[in-house]
C-alpha cells in the first residue's frame, strides 16, 4: 500500500496537503494499491477504466480516470451533509484496469476482472470511465450471484440501442445488453435526464415493453429533482442497485468535455445532490462515472466528475454513519 502524501508530511509536516499536480495521481490522495490482499477491511475501492474504443463520436474518455484523479482536490468534509467521508469510510485507489489498446474484448474483460477482484473482497467498486460501454463490464462484475439488480442511470441518452453503426458493442448499447442478459431488472431500472435527438422511437418502445422508467429533462424541470428522486427510490426499492453517471447528463455549458454533448441538461447542483442522496438512500453495490473527456489541464468537466465521485462517497458515508 502506498500513501501518496507520506513524503510531503514526512518532509514538510504532518498537516501538509499535497498539490494535485504533484506525486502519484491517487483519487483524493487516498492510499494506492494494486494488490488484492490490500482490499481487506476496505469499504470502497476507486478503479480506473481508461477505455474509449467503442465511442460513436468524439474520443478521449480514455484520459478521464487520470483527469478526475488530478482534478483540484477538496476537503472530504461535506458542508451540507456535515459528514467527512474519509473519516467514515476506508477508501483506497485500486489503480487502473490493464486495458489493451485496439482490443475492446480484452480491455472490457480486464475491466470486469479488476472490478471482480474488488467485489470478491466484499468492497464496493467506484469506477472512473472511460466510455459508457465499460458499465457492462462493471455491472457484470457487481451483479455476481445476486441475480438481476436495479439500476439508476443519469444520462442524456438511453444507451439501450441493440446496435450502433451496425455494431452490438458500443457506448450506446450496454444497457440493452445488460437487460437482455438478465443482469439488470428492467422493472427496477430508472433513467434520468434524457433529451435531444437519439435514440429513435423503436428503442423507447422496447423500453416500455420491459417496464423501464424514463425521466426526461422536461420532467426534471417541471417536477424538480427531489420529486424525481422520490419516485425513483420507490421504484428501485430496497434491493441492490448499481449507479451509473454519464457526465453528458449535465448541460454542456457546465461540462463541455464529453463525447456526445447535448444542450439543455441538468445543472451541477441537481446532479451532485442527486448522487449524494441516492448513495445515502439506496443499497448501492457499485457505481461509475463515465464519459469524461478532458479538454485542458485544469478541465472543468473533470472537476465536476471529481465532485460527483465525492458526493457518492459522502452519501455512502452518511448511510454508514446512520447505521
Amino acid at each position: 500500500m502506498i500513501d501518496p502524501v507520506e513524503r510531503w508530511r514526512r518532509m514538510l509536516g504532518p498537516e501538509t496537503e499535497k498539490a494535485a499536480w504533484a506525486g502519484l495521481p491517487s483519487f483524493a490522495d487516498v492510499p494506492y494499491s494494486e494488490d488484492p490482499s490490500d482490499l481487506t477491511g476496505v469499504d470502497v475501492a476507486v478503479v480506473g477504466a481508461p477505455f474509449d474504443e467503442l465511442v460513436s463520436d468524439r474520443p478521449g474518455a480514455r484520459f478521464g480516470p487520470r483527469a478526475i484523479r488530478c482534478a483540484t482536490p477538496t476537503s472530504s468534509y461535506h458542508l451540507e451533509e456535515r459528514v467527512d467521508w474519509a473519516a467514515e469510510l476506508r477508501v483506497i485507489d485500486y489503480g487502473d484496469a490493464p486495458v489493451l489498446p485496439a482490443n475492446p474484448v480484452a480491455s472490457l474483460g480486464a475491466i470486469e476482472a479488476t472490478v471482480r477482484e474488488v467485489v470478491a473482497a466484499g468492497v464496493m467498486p467506484l469506477i472512473l470511465g472511460g466510455d459508457h460501454s465499460v458499465t457492462e463490464a462493471n455491472v457484470r462484475a457487481c451483479a455476481g450471484d445476486r441475480g438481476p439488480v436495479g439500476m439508476l442511470h443519469f444520462d442524456a441518452h438511453t444507451d439501450t440501442a441493440a446496435e450502433v453503426h451496425g455494431q452490438e458493442r458500443s457506448h450506446g448499447t450496454p444497457m440493452f445488453r445488460l437487460v437482455e442478459a438478465g443482469l439488470v431488472d428492467p422493472g427496477r431500472y430508472v433513467q434520468i435526464g434524457l433529451r435531444g435527438w437519439w435514440p429513435e422511437e423503436q428503442v423507447f418502445a422496447w423500453q416500455r415493453e420491459r417496464g423501464i422508467t424514463s425521466f426526461f429533462m422536461h420532467d426534471v424541470a417541471r417536477q424538480g429533482i427531489d420529486s424525481i428522486l422520490a419516485e425513483t427510490f420507490e421504484i428501485l426499492g430496497s434491493g441492490p442497485v448499481f449507479l451509473t453517471v454519464d457526465v453528458d447528463v449535465l448541460d454542456p455549458s457546465i461540462a463541455p468535455g464529453t463525447g456526445t454533448p447535448e444542450p439543455g441538461g441538468m445543472s451541477s447542483t441537481e446532479l451532485l445532490r442527486a448522487c449524494r442522496v441516492a448513495a445515502r438512500e439506496l443499497s448501492l453495490i457499485g457505481a461509475d462515472v463515465v464519459e469524461t473527456l478532458p479538454l485542458t489541464v485544469e478541465d472543468m468537466t473533470a472537476v465536476v466528475a471529481n465532485r460527483t465521485v465525492a458526493e457518492i462517497l459522502t452519501g455512502l458515508a452518511a448511510r454508514s454513519r446512520a447505521g
